[in-house]
């Protein structure tokens, strides 16, 4: 009678998820003790192959990122590097595989010492793609994403702890590892300390100056544009949306004409009466000012845009209950029309935020991060994203450009991070 109503195999013959586990160090075996002929021998063939074909090449490309080259005749040290990236994230996948791999026979082997059916490969084959239908959309994505965000960042990771210069460049020359060197130069040598900390100081100052003063300038536009005592709303609207339509690299190269010390319109023109002459692009305080001047007049069209669709989905029952209340044009305006207003456009001022931060397109085509100051190796009106330019392809310093690119992505993920915290979202997320 105990027999009959046992369901499955005895704890005696069934299969040990231990063994299973241990044979899958060599792909397929596990499954094969598992009675999965098919599935183990696709597992062990294709595991053949890429060792046959793959591993060699891994090999060399681990070694290679290690070494970086022995004979500067044979070897060039970014060709190892890179082969030695795209090898370590080779090796990553293909472990993650031999894990799941190792996880499928064990969980077989569980499932029939449970006495549980075992799929066909047919129908495990279906059962895959149902269930994991989103994961077969998501991996060609992947795949794009490592190889145009992951690598590069990788590398460039990789070239700040090397000694990669004008004067130390491939192929003439093999690259070395340095550790943190390029790092403790930053805060050690005078001329990288100060240059780091006045460009990093400049870049926060013109993020919260310039982007501020768009966002405030819009806020104000649109609040007069919405009143209800102002007419032809939609020609001035169109009026004040025209900086926003003509591409921004042109209105900037016009300025940087108007701005001009010598012939620029501003000097020649509208200042010359009066017997002003400011040095807007030889003056470190007069070129910042510049700067901000024309971001506030490029950004806020945008951020205008913005407001004005917000300002009119606002019920003209809460303003009548003020008006009953006896409440002021700035009560209205602060209790009203301000919460509305940033609630449902925090996340895109946020974004005018980082935008700025790295806004690379007007500093430097402006003037190149000018005018130059003494004793360092930066412009004063430099940004993190400029310096770096001019570090990696005027002055082909490319070890300091990819240490500093490190810090300022650190900077911008700490401030992501905290904006992301706390929105309610995130917080919903339970994280």
């Amino acid at each position: 009678m105990q027999n009959a109503l046992q369901t499955g195999p005895s704890p005696t013959s069934a299969p040990s998820p231990k063994t299973a586990a241990w044979l899958s160090v060599v792909p397929g075996l596990g499954q094969l003790y598992n009675r999965r002929y098919i599935k183990g021998g696709i597992l062990l063939l294709l595991a053949l192959s890429l060792a046959a074909s793959l591993g060699p090449w891994t090999a060399g490309g681990l070694q290679g990122l290690v070494t970086l080259g022995e004979d500067p005749n044979v070897d060039d040290s970014r060709t190892l590097l890179t082969e030695g990236i795209l090898a370590a994230l080779l090796s990553v996948v293909l472990l993650c595989a031999y894990g799941l791999n190792i996880r499928d026979a064990w969980r077989d082997a569980v499932r029939r010492r449970e006495g549980e059916r075992i799929p066909s490969v047919r129908q495990a084959f279906h059962d895959s793609y149902d269930k994991g239908f989103p994961y077969f959309v998501v991996v060609p994505s992947f795949i794009l994403l490592a190889m145009v965000v992951i690598f590069p960042l990788l590398f460039m990771v990789a070239l700040a702890f090397t000694n990669y210069s004008l004067y130390n460049s491939p192929p003439a020359k093999l690259l070395d590892w340095v550790g943190w060197a390029n790092f403790k130069e930053l805060f050690v040598n005078p001329l990288w300390t100060q240059s780091l900390l006045s460009v990093l100081s400049w870049t926060v100052v013109w993020t919260l100056v310039a982007t501020t003063l768009q966002i405030a300038l819009a806020m104000l536009l649109a609040v007069l544009v919405n009143d209800s005592r102002i007419r032809f709303k939609k020609l001035i609207r169109t009026v004040l949306i025209l900086p926003w339509a003509v591409p921004s690299f042109m209105t900037v190269l016009v300025f940087a004409a108007m701005f001009n010390d010598t012939f620029g319109a501003i000097n020649t023109q509208l200042l010359a009466p009066f017997g002003i002459q400011i040095p807007w692009l030889t003056d470190a305080g007069w070129a910042r000012t510049a700067i901000i001047l024309i971001q506030v007049w490029l950004g806020f069209p945008y951020v205008f845009t913005l407001f004005t669709g917000v300002l009119q989905s606002i019920s003209k029952d809460w303003y009548e209950a003020a008006d009953v209340d006896g409440g002021s044009r700035w009560q209205k305006f602060r209790f009203i029309t301000l919460p509305h207003v940033l609630f449902a456009t925090a996340p895109l001022l946020i974004m005018q935020y980082s935008f700025n931060f790295n806004n690379f397109n007007l500093i430097f085509l402006f003037n190149k991060g000018g005018p130059p100051v003494p004793g360092q190796s930066a412009g004063a009106t430099d940004i993190l994203i400029s310096w770096v330019y001019n570090l990696t392809f005027t002055d082909n310093n490319y070890k300091m450009a990819a240490a500093i690119s490190i810090i300022m992505g650190i900077v911008v993920a700490a401030f992501a991070l905290y904006q992301f915290r706390r929105t309610r979202s995130f917080r919903e997320e339970g994280y």
